[in-house]
């Protein structure tokens, strides 16, 4: 029978395989350092995607709230212009009160009174003058309380006095400014 050696071929086939492992062991190693590599660049891509759009939300919220700053800036500065146009309204509707006021003193003032001094602090009118005699000055009082602009008047101090072979009577008298309502509703 003939004698064949195995030894070398199965040498040979062993060498092979380890040489295929090896191969195969690179192949894999080199492919696992790719997907390693390739996993790190897309988690770092998508790190500095993200730090992009936090930057740019900071961005927008700092302009927000320089644009909030200005809003809240211009509504005060509308308050305040509102405010001032309601004053303003105010001092519009009250303009011709002053004229029917002088007109409804002068008409009130009886003959024989003599005005010196007229003061008005809000819807209150003092009145200081001299009169004939005290009687004057209460017919001064109730004409003033008959009045649809005047009410509520009040003597504060009537002192009769000598100026020279005279007596006259130096008086003070509170009077408040009223509106009628017909005045009112026609806006007058």
């Amino acid at each position: 029978m003939p004698q064949i050696n195995l030894l070398p071929w199965r040498e040979q086939e062993r060498k092979r395989r380890q040489h295929d492992f090896m191969i195969a062991l690179a192949a894999a190693f080199v492919a696992a350092a790719i997907v390693v590599s390739l996993a790190w660049f897309v988690f770092v891509q998508m790190i500095e995607a993200q730090r992009d759009r936090n930057h740019r939300l900071q961005a927008e919220i700092a302009t927000l709230e320089r644009s909030i700053t200005e809003i809240d800036g211009l509504e005060r500065q509308k308050e305040r212009l509102l405010a001032r146009m309601e004053i303003i309204e105010e001092l519009q509707r009250s303009r011709p009160e002053v004229v029917h006021l002088f007109e409804e003193i002068t008409r009130q003032v009886p003959e024989g009174v003599y005005l010196n001094r007229m003061t008005q602090q809000g819807d209150t009118i003092e009145l200081k003058g001299i009169a004939q005699s005290s009687t004057r000055v209460s017919a001064l009082m109730r004409r003033a309380d008959e009045s649809v602009w005047l009410t509520d008047p009040t003597v504060t101090k009537v002192e009769t006095t000598e100026s020279g072979s005279a007596r006259q009577a130096e008086f003070v008298v509170t009077l408040k400014q009223t509106s009628p309502e017909e005045y009112k509703e026609q806006g007058l």
